[in-house]
């Protein structure tokens, strides 16, 4: 016979499961990006062209045409290759960004929820002014400054997209502190630093969970945006870079705006819809109210 912890997991596992399943939508999206995570794993062995590479082709020449399947751009670059490792970089923006906005916007939202008063009142204005600064416009003035990398793209938009990570991590804190578990904590000798780690953020880890699948759809978006108005990083494969390069053959070669389009509202929505499942399997009690 199993352990109990290991039973208990399990049991949890189950209910999880469950209650994700219940959402369609959410069980969809999970299957979408299954299948573009199988894709980046496997882009080299998809497509034989360097996605970078130029003359691989006619210029434009239409979609459906064997070898080139999404046809061509002006440079005769392969726009079938483009998209397949444009896949690596779309999850890697998004899952590093969202990671270290995740990161950011605990350490803040658990400070501040912990230590009312003035710590509290300062992370709180600091945070409040970034929400109110568009992101969009922000994250193009530091990237003139910092300059065109994926590394600081990934940097940019973690270290502006936390503030909304901060206030649900506050929230949750100053909710949880006042209950009787933590001052049992607290009569037991506990330390505080056992107490924000131990006690009260396995219990808002479902909402950091929640908040960081909603960050990467907004970080993949942002990073098409800044490689669309060319602040991206020209030496790797990206779909904003695709659309920049399209858009003067809107009307000529629409294959050239589809695809990419296409792929990236996908990848936007299917982490959205995962999101949302995810939150409902997490936060049942929250769904019920």
């Amino acid at each position: 016979m199993p352990p109990v912890n290991i039973r208990r997991s399990l049991n949890n596992l189950d209910n999880f499961w469950y209650r994700y399943k219940k959402n369609r939508p959410a069980v969809f999206g999970a299957g979408i990006v299954s299948v573009i995570v199988l894709v980046a794993l496997t882009a080299p062995f998809l497509t034989p062209y360097d996605p970078l590479a130029t003359l691989m082709g006619p210029s434009f020449e239409n979609p459906l045409t064997y070898p080139h399947y999404f046809g061509t751009d002006s440079l005769g670059r392969d726009v079938f290759s483009g998209i397949v490792f444009g896949t690596r970089t779309a999850l890697m923006v998004g899952l590093l960004a969202a990671g270290t906005s995740a990161l950011l916007g605990t350490l803040v939202g658990m400070t501040a929820g912990f230590y009312p008063g003035r710590v509290d009142d300062l992370l709180m204005r600091i945070t409040e002014t970034l929400l109110v600064i568009p992101i969009f416009f922000l994250s193009l003035i530091l990237m003139a400054f910092v300059g065109q990398s994926i590394r600081n793209v990934i940097l940019v938009i973690g270290f502006l997209n936390w503030p909304t990570i901060a206030r649900l991590v506050r929230a949750d804190f100053m909710s949880i502190r006042e209950r009787e578990f933590i001052e049992a904590a607290r009569v037991d000798g506990a330390s505080v630093k056992d107490i924000m780690f131990r006690e009260i953020l396995p219990n808002v880890t479902p909402t950091i969970i929640v908040a960081c699948t909603l960050q990467i759809s907004s970080a993949i978006l942002l990073e098409a945006g800044l490689s669309f108005l060319g602040l991206g990083d020209p030496n790797v494969a990206s779909w904003g870079v695709m659309l920049r390069n399209a858009q003067n053959y809107i009307y000529s070669a629409w294959w050239l705006v589809l695809f990419p389009g296409v792929a990236i509202t996908t990848i936007a929505l299917a982490f959205n819809m995962i999101g949302d499942g995810l939150n409902d399997a997490l936060n049942p009690r929250l769904k019920e109210r």
